[in-house]
């Protein structure tokens, strides 16, 4: 280690959370920061004069990506944050936390001079949510972040996230640093039957685009968790034409969902699916057609940033163990342009996207001090000559 390692203020840090949720907080305290809003953007000028304030440099960049940095740095720097608007209804951690965490993390190594301090820049996403109108999808600011040429002054990407799931509840976990981020594909699949009388038309003279629909929806749990024991899927919507009681459907669709660890899983399962839907349509007589609707690639973190991560992880808790992401995040795009990390804490419950969202104070600050530990031991590890240099000249 150069120097000693800074505690957080913690005090400041949960003032601070409690302060962004009070920003597009409705009667029930559930959040509605749509990326775009006047909430939202209200957050992102408190995010900004809060940093100025401290004696930092903070600026938004063309698509309301709000960044902070040490003035009259000339970098490489290490970007922390994460994305601070919300989906409708919604929880006060969810993306904000990791945005609050990097403010901390920022400041705190401002106010103690370390010399990481100088290559250290913190970000609040816009758009990660996808549910402003227009949006393609959400992931807008970092997505468009990868084109910006201020990427090349920057040498990797941390962010802390709450888990938005129970399995570090389940498992006692305090840290977890994550592999990677889950691929997800959607499909829309589409049936073609006959319509026909459901009282006089017997099960085996039927054309039924309904039953296809419904059987390759309760197969695909039975597909997924054959390829891929850690892939999940969803039949979230499926629908009959005509929807009546005592018609047989003559078409059919489902929307499914996949989420897999690495894009082979993924093309697995997705022609185990293919191959099933034509199994079940030939068997009912009818036709029927598997589409590909969107597909965003699994992402691998790198070995070096992520092998800091775990390991300050595991100096800071005995209950640490590496985890995928199976929510997306901005740091699934970042990972295609700079080296990528994360850490998660866990959330209460399993909770997310919902106001009864909740991580413990003790883990919050936990994962917020973590972070500080990642930013400084990324920085020896990435930096060594420079932070040398820099300390034989202070």
């Amino acid at each position: 280690m150069f120097t000693t390692t800074p505690d957080i203020n913690s005090e400041r840090l949960l003032k601070d959370l409690n302060r962004l949720a009070q920003i597009g907080a409705g009667a029930d305290r559930a959040i509605h920061r749509i990326a775009g809003n006047d909430a939202d953007m209200a957050a992102r000028d408190w995010i900004d004069k809060t940093m100025r304030v401290s004696g930092l440099h903070s600026y938004y960049d063309a698509v309301d990506n709000v960044f902070s940095r040490r003035l009259d740095t000339s970098g490489p720097w290490l970007l922390i944050g994460s994305h601070s608007d919300t989906v409708p209804a919604a929880g006060h951690l969810d993306g904000a936390y990791g945005v609050v965490a990097a403010m901390e993390v920022l400041r705190t190594l401002h106010e103690h001079d370390h010399p990481i301090a100088d290559h250290v820049e913190t970000v609040a996403w816009f758009d990660e949510e996808g549910v402003m109108e227009g949006s393609k999808g959400g992931l807008t600011g970092s997505t468009a972040f990868t084109r910006d040429p201020h990427a090349d002054d920057l040498f990797a990407y941390i962010e802390l996230h709450v888990e938005q799931g129970p399995r570090m509840e389940r498992d006692g976990l305090d840290l977890a640093p994550v592999t990677g981020i889950v691929g997800v594909r959607r499909y829309d699949v589409a049936v073609r039957g006959q319509a026909n009388h459901a009282g006089t038309t017997p099960f085996e003279l039927r054309q039924d685009a309904g039953r296809v629909a419904a059987r390759v929806a309760t197969e695909l749990r039975r597909i997924c968790q054959d390829i891929d024991p850690a892939s999940v899927g969803n039949a979230g919507v499926i629908s009959f034409d005509p929807a009546a009681a005592n018609v047989v459907p003559g078409a059919a669709r489902v929307e499914l969902e996949v989420r897999a660890g690495t894009d082979q899983a993924l093309d697995r399962i997705e022609q185990s699916l293919s191959d099933f839907l034509l199994l079940a349509a030939d068997e009912e007589e009818c036709a029927a057609e598997l589409n590909r609707t969107s597909a965003k690639p699994a992402a691998v973190f790198d070995k070096r940033v992520y092998g800091v991560v775990e390991e300050v992880c595991r100096e800071r808790t005995d209950r640490c163990e590496p985890l995928l992401s199976y929510a997306g995040h901005d740091a699934s795009v970042i990972s295609t342009r700079l080296p990528t990390a994360m850490l998660f804490v866990p959330s209460t419950g399993g909770f997310s996207h919902s106001n009864r969202e909740h991580t413990s104070d003790e883990h919050l600050i936990l994962g917020t001090q973590a972070l500080l530990d990642a930013v400084i031991r990324t920085g020896e590890t990435l930096l060594p000559g420079l932070l040398t240099k820099h300390l034989t000249t202070v």
